[in-house]
């Protein structure tokens, strides 16, 4: 609340410089969020192989994460853990520049049109409206990528690399074999994204304003520390969310998986045969730790890189605090 001082003339809260979010501010956006997921994506390619064959093959693959890695390395060699690498650290580039770029471009562009002190009040569903259509567009570039890692992750021997895959792919299948995955990507995508920065971003305000301060009143380091904390809690959320449609993208990127017919009679037909709480559950912990994990790095990075390159997420603020 502003306080107006004898004799003084009350002034209104200064008002967010938007001359600032120009277009190099949103590709900067863009790029930290591109590298953000590739990196961290990348790096936990071991575990999303794991991942994806628990899911595929939970009666092989019984003994937890731990389990697998050790199945997977005595029966095919530790390089098999890094198989479909290329395509995950390109596809979550691309996903995390529009992913990224997006939710930042969409969050100010609603609070331009709104005004800071509806906004505020709307900022909820501005993170999610901003996420969901962000996520959108990134899906439909990571899609075909997507469809190429897990192909080649429940099949080693389907391609040696990702030009290879995306070759052979085209070849049997047409461009419909890329985006077979479409509806679930999407169905996990958008609200494991909604989720991942309303609950990051609700988390993060809740630990500033427990703080009695914001963002540009505390160092560098705590900042970063809030990141990860506020996106390790948004990680596990988002991935109990998006798990069973996670698990549906992995079956039907299985070649013969749902039997014949349309993409929803196939998907309803993983859906009886898994049954719904081993949909929910089987290779859940191991996906719990790896979102959990790459998120916070996500944050982490983005807010680093943001910084190296000059700008700073923006920010809701209390317009009248």
């Amino acid at each position: 609340m502003t306080v107006q001082a004898p004799g003084a003339v009350l002034l209104a809260p200064s008002p967010t410089d938007f001359a600032k979010y120009d277009t190099m501010y949103y590709i900067k956006g863009a790029a930290a969020g591109g590298i953000c997921c590739s990196i961290t994506h990348g790096a936990l390619t071991p575990v999303d192989v794991v991942k994806t064959r628990v899911q595929l093959d939970p009666v092989k693959y019984n003994s937890g994460l731990i389990g697998g890695f050790r199945t997977i390395i005595a029966e095919e060699g530790a390089m098999a853990l890094t198989t479909g690498l290329g395509a995950t650290a390109a596809g979550y580039f691309i996903q995390g520049w529009f992913k990224f770029g997006g939710v930042e471009y969409f969050k100010i562009k609603a609070v331009k049109s709104l005004g800071e002190e509806a906004a505020w009040e709307k900022k909820n569903q501005i993170y999610i409206g901003a996420a969901a259509g962000a996520e959108f567009i990134a899906d439909l570039f990571l899609c075909p990528l997507e469809a190429v890692r897990i192909r080649s992750v429940s099949d080693p021997e389907f391609c040696d690399g990702l030009a290879d895959g995306f070759a052979k792919m085209a070849k049997a299948e047409g461009i419909g074999g890329f985006y077979a995955g479409l509806g679930p990507i999407l169905a996990k995508q958008i609200p494991y994204t909604c989720a991942k920065f309303l609950v990051q971003g609700t988390a993060a305000d809740s630990i500033y304003v427990s703080m009695g301060k914001t963002p540009a009143e505390v160092s560098s380091s705590t900042n970063l520390g809030i990141s990860l904390l506020s996106g390790v809690i948004a990680g596990v959320a988002s991935a109990i969310i998006s798990h069973p449609a996670d698990t549906l993208l992995s079956k039907v990127n299985k070649k013969g998986a749902g039997g014949e017919g349309s993409m929803a009679s196939r998907l309803i037909n993983i859906a009886k045969e898994i049954g719904f709480v081993k949909l929910c559950t089987v290779g859940l912990v191991p996906r719990c730790v790896m979102i959990g994990t790459l998120t916070a790095g996500q944050f982490g990075i983005f807010d680093t890189v943001m910084g190296a390159l000059g700008a700073s997420k923006f920010h809701f603020h209390n317009p009248n605090a």
